[in-house]
């Protein structure tokens, strides 16, 4: 039974003491816009993303991801922009985020209801710089200078 204990502390420790690992997209159409979603929690905008399901490495939830939310594919997945990991990133949990830049393709049409209220592309001089959401301006301008973020 001791043992018992300390294996169940110990998953609780990993669960709920640990950041959770999640990726955005930095989605690029075919045309040089970039896709943004507004998210239903608090009505900003941001980058399509989520958390990495077990099992699952950032690739596989950069696709799902993007799918559930904008109902784009992946055509290439072109570089990382960077990995963010601030305690405050996310105002709701610690979360490490791998952002990435894709090129994508589809008809815009959103799937998942419950976290996205709306879906829509933006000229790169046209993108809503004052409603975004969490961090993701700052991934925005570091995706824009070309550098790569470990922060």
């Amino acid at each position: 039974m001791d043992r018992l204990w300390h294996f169940t502390q110990t998953v609780l420790g990993i669960i709920f003491r640990h950041p959770i690992t999640g990726t955005s997209i930095i989605p690029i159409l075919p045309d040089g816009r970039i896709v943004l979603i507004r998210r239903r929690d608090n009505g900003l905008w941001g980058l399509p993303g989520g958390i990495v399901d077990w099992g699952e490495n950032i690739a596989t939830a950069v696709r799902r991801e993007l799918a559930e939310e904008t109902g784009l594919e992946v055509t290439q997945i072109r570089r990382l922009v960077g990995i963010y990991s601030a305690p405050d990133r996310d105002p709701r949990i610690h979360s490490i985020c791998v952002v990435v830049e894709a090129d994508v393709q589809g008809t815009m049409q959103i799937r998942d209801t419950l976290e996205v209220s709306d879906v829509q592309a933006f000229n790169p001089d046209s993108i809503p710089e004052g409603r975004l959401a969490h961090d993701h301006r700052q991934q925005l301008q570091d995706y824009f200078k070309g550098q790569t973020t470990l922060d």
